[in-house]
């Protein structure tokens, strides 16, 4: 008669669930994100990484998408926030410059706090801190969370413009903005040669600057416009 075969212990934890943190989770998910991309984020990419069995993360995270939320609240809770001043212009810019040197470390991430619906106070702390400050400068509620989306979203395009179009016409590739400069020039359309200098040539730090500037600009004349209309 042949013997049955042993069966798993009931209630026994899947390989390398005990030495499992959220914290080394996280972690492992960036490896992957900043090998393959947000897309090539799941239990069983992250798991690999881990060297764990797929079923064990399932203690930590609810599949893939427990998974980018915990990135995300990771990404703002790790966010220098400044304090608040009373300044409209000089709060936002802080917090911008603080998301800024944060999501310059991991930028896809960061492009993730514009499709997670977080709840956890980590993932809600840096936008209560724009919100009072939008509200302190005498923004109503709604208009406030425009203001918000818009701003975080005009900050996520640049930094992903800086990232992706540094390697490419970054300001120490001479040679490389020569080229697509001459390119330009011979482009055969007038706007585009005259620009040409100036299209062939990015400075990630100046176009920050100016991004970041003409947002705050808009804001502030909005919030000022708003203000002005109200019986």
């Amino acid at each position: 008669m042949a013997t049955p075969a042993p069966t798993a212990r009931r209630g026994r934890p899947p390989k390398g669930a005990a030495q499992l943190t959220r914290t080394g989770i996280v972690e492992a998910t960036l490896e992957v994100i900043g090998a393959d991309g947000v897309g090539g984020v799941g239990i069983r990419a992250v798991a690999r990484v881990l060297g764990v069995d797929p079923k064990s993360l399932y203690n930590h995270v609810d599949g893939k998408d427990g998974l980018l939320d915990a990135v995300a609240e990771h990404f703002l809770g790790s966010i220098a926030l400044p304090p608040v001043t009373g300044d409209l212009r000089g709060d936002l810019r802080a917090i911008a410059d603080a998301f800024r040197d944060r999501a310059l470390l991991h930028p896809e991430a960061a492009a993730l706090v514009l499709t997670r619906q977080l709840a956890s106070l980590e993932g809600l702390a840096p936008i209560q801190r724009v919100l009072e400050v939008l509200r302190a400068a005498g923004c109503e509620p709604q208009e406030a969370v425009h203001l918000l989306r818009t701003v975080l979203a005009t900050l996520i395009g640049t930094l992903l413009r800086e990232v992706n179009a540094g390697p490419t016409y970054g300001t120490s590739d001479t040679a490389g903005i020569a080229d697509r400069r001459a390119t330009l020039e011979h482009s055969g359309l007038p706007a585009v040669a005259e620009a040409a200098p100036h299209l062939a040539r990015f400075d990630s730090q100046a176009e920050y600057e100016y991004t970041m500037n003409f947002a705050l600009d808009a804001a502030a004349a909005r919030i000022e416009s708003s203000r002005r209309s109200r019986p």
